[in-house]
């Protein structure tokens, strides 16, 4: 049975993912503010990495959320012309952030 297009694979909406993906990116937004802010006081190194580290996993994950999104799509729907992106385009995305 066919899953409509607003349905990934796991059950999630394409809204519910927007909304991780936003939560995410909010996330490393405040801690990217930290570690800029840490830096101009000469904060402690250690935090500072650990923080920027936190900034990096987030956006990191941000994007594994949008690229796997696009694959549940895609396998859901492969002759959907709202998904523009082959298998392999989606796997040079998917290889870009690993």
């Amino acid at each position: 049975m066919n899953q409509p297009a607003t349905m990934t694979i796991s059950g999630a909406t394409a809204a519910e993912n927007q909304r991780k993906v936003l939560n995410r990116l909010r996330r490393a937004q405040g801690q990217l503010g930290a570690v800029i802010a840490a830096v101009e006081s000469g904060g402690q190194c250690r935090d500072v990495v650990i923080q920027l580290a936190a900034v990096s996993k987030a956006l990191d994950r941000a994007g594994f959320t949008i690229v796997s999104s696009a694959m549940q799509r895609c396998i859901a729907s492969p002759d959907d012309p709202a998904e523009p992106l082959t298998v392999d385009e989606l796997e040079k995305l998917f290889l870009t952030l690993a």
